[in-house]
């Protein structure tokens, strides 16, 4: 029998349908691949994370975790813990399905982040941080953990950016203006070199940039029963006038313990056009700062 942790080694490798097959999933009359013979636990493995292994070499998606009403840290920055643990496990699982994990200089100023995988095995991604105007001091753990390689992208204007080329580990990437920190370009960099696999992971200003230009494939939100009443709001973006207007993505649910994950599969969503094709390409870097 498949067990839980054999199904997570099993889809950690899988990339391609003949990956599928030869991992022991087989598709059944509906359509959906499982395990011939496994537990329940290897079955929810293989239908939450099957089709993020298949999504192809060219794949951006993003994932915040937020209070019920809408915040993803109190008004004093605290984020520790919005959500629950079975979602940091899906927050690990996805970074370990990923090339490169983005975050922007204001989350990683606030949590000093690890962006590592420690909740479940597997490759740690690139850590790409967006940082124009160098605000993210040197001594964080990005820069000085050597856990994972770091990409640091700064603006033209920036001379700190230098600095890091003596830190092991850490890559500047330079970009001559605010324009060429718009998501879609980012996304071309990135997978130029090589990082074709995409997480953003933060904060909600930086995801919301990705959801607005249109720049994201997926989006997962895990909402955790609680209230804050005010504090770091988690998505943002313009929206339209009318609610037959909004944007309605096809979307699977799933319980994580005391929360609700959300996935929302934004290839499929069609409405009256709220995120604004228009801001595709340009303008993307201004509220970096979250």
């Amino acid at each position: 029998m498949v067990d839980a942790s054999e199904a997570w080694e099993r889809l950690r490798g899988i990339r391609s349908e003949a990956d599928a097959d030869a991992a022991g999933l087989f598709r059944g009359a509906d359509g959906k691949r499982r395990w011939r013979d496994a537990s329940p636990e290897a079955d929810v493995l293989a239908d939450r994370y099957l089709s993020l292994c298949l999504a192809g070499p060219r794949f951006t998606f993003a994932q915040l975790g937020q209070s019920l009403d809408g915040f993803i840290a109190s008004r004093t920055g605290d984020a520790n813990y919005v959500t629950g643990e079975e979602d940091r496990e899906h927050l690990h699982r996805v970074r370990a399905l990923a090339d490169a994990v983005i975050v922007g200089a204001g989350t990683a100023v606030a949590d000093d982040p690890q962006l590592t995988v420690r909740a479940c095995t597997g490759a740690n991604p690139v850590r790409v941080v967006l940082d124009p105007h160098c605000r993210v001091p040197l001594r964080h753990r990005v820069f000085t953990d050597g856990a994972a390689p770091t990409l640091w992208v700064v603006g033209a204007d920036s001379e700190r950016g230098q600095a890091t080329t003596r830190i092991d580990g850490v890559d500047v990437l330079t970009l001559p203006d605010s324009a060429a920190f718009a998501p879609r370009r980012l996304v071309r960099e990135l997978a130029a070199r090589g990082l074709g696999r995409v997480l953003v992971e933060g904060g909600g200003v930086t995801v919301s940039r990705f959801l607005h230009a249109r720049a994201l494939h997926r989006l997962y939100v895990t909402v955790a029963p609680v209230l804050l009443g005010d504090g770091v709001p988690g998505l943002g973006f313009p929206g339209p006038e009318l609610m037959r207007d909004a944007l309605r993505p096809p979307t699977r649910r799933a319980v994580l313990g005391e929360d609700t994950l959300f996935e929302l599969d934004l290839r499929m969503a069609h409405s009256g056009e709220p995120l604004g094709e228009e801001h595709t390409d340009t303008g993307q870097a201004r509220g970096e700062g979250e």
